[in-house]
């Protein structure tokens, strides 16, 4: 560079013109962090599933996902979250129609999910499993065996990553049966109207910490689907509207210094996070690009 001031100078000018010109772009109309700073308030969707996102005793919306939005939320200035449930599988048309403006759900990164949202970075990473009657009477470890077992149904929760995974290995519709929420799942399986409920592993942990298995239990032990491993599923974060790049920003920004420290892990434990949900540094776009 030095020496030759009159050619470098013109070139690096037009460079940080073009990149401002870009943000700028990037950044027209999209006043999604502002508004939410301004109103003090956001909405958040959610649906129950335990430990994910839940209602407490006294009907305070918890859970991992709802109480890390609490926490990013307030670093970002925003005081008050307006909590609205739905069903998992309408979550982001919810998101997406305006109703919420960011769903805290423990929802998986998937690609198919990204052509209509924006993740935030991964807040945790999952292994999927079975919940099945006691002692596991046909004998199923993995989703492939369940469904080559003659006449077996596994109940799914509508819209939920098992509910593609089963499809991908061929489930035909009778062999699945859609369910709005763990609970109903864990009844269908006693009643014996679904033969297993497909779960994440901290969701089958919690119940069982809140002994809620009733006459069922955990498949073990249990194979998740080679698609699973190989796709790097499991990884939830919290789901934004693709204009809503500067609250997604910011989001992202808080979320890198809290996931994985000393009150991010204390907060989560309470809900059967520990070590091995972490997400390490497993990135979105990581995922994505798979």
């Amino acid at each position: 560079m030095t020496g030759l001031p009159g050619k470098w100078f013109p070139w690096a000018a037009a460079t940080v013109l073009v990149v401002i010109a870009v943000a700028v772009w990037l950044g027209r109309g999209d006043s999604s962090l502002e508004r939410a700073r301004a109103a003090g308030m956001i909405h958040v969707g959610y649906a129950v599933e335990a430990p994910y996102a839940f209602l407490s005793p006294q009907g305070e919306v918890t859970g991992e996902s709802p109480e890390v939005a609490r926490v990013i939320a307030g670093r970002l200035g925003i005081g008050r979250i307006e909590w609205r449930q739905a069903e998992f599988g309408v979550l982001i048309d919810e998101l997406v129609s305006g109703r919420v403006d960011v769903i805290a759900a423990g929802m998986f990164i998937t690609p198919e999910r990204a052509r209509r949202v924006a993740f935030s970075e991964p807040t945790f990473h999952v292994q999927p499993a079975l919940l099945v009657p006691r002692g596991n009477p046909h004998g199923i470890h993995s989703y492939s065996q369940a469904l080559a077992a003659g006449g077996v149904r596994v109940a799914v929760l509508s819209g939920a990553i098992e509910e593609s995974l089963l499809k991908g290995l061929g489930a035909t519709e009778s062999q699945l049966a859609a369910v709005p929420d763990a609970l109903t799942g864990r009844v269908a399986v006693e009643s014996g109207y679904a033969d297993g409920l497909a779960l994440s592993s901290p969701t089958i942990h919690w119940m069982e910490l809140c002994d809620e298995l009733g006459r069922t239990e955990a498949a073990q032990p249990f194979t998740a689907p080679e698609a699973y491993r190989n796709a790097g599923l499991g990884y939830g974060a919290f789901v934004f509207r693709k204009d809503d790049r500067a609250l997604l920003a910011a989001w992202n920004r808080e979320l890198k210094t809290f996931i994985g420290g000393p009150e991010h892990r204390a907060l989560v434990a309470r809900f059967g996070f520990g070590e091995v949900e972490l997400p390490g540094g497993t990135t979105t776009a990581d995922i994505l690009g798979r």
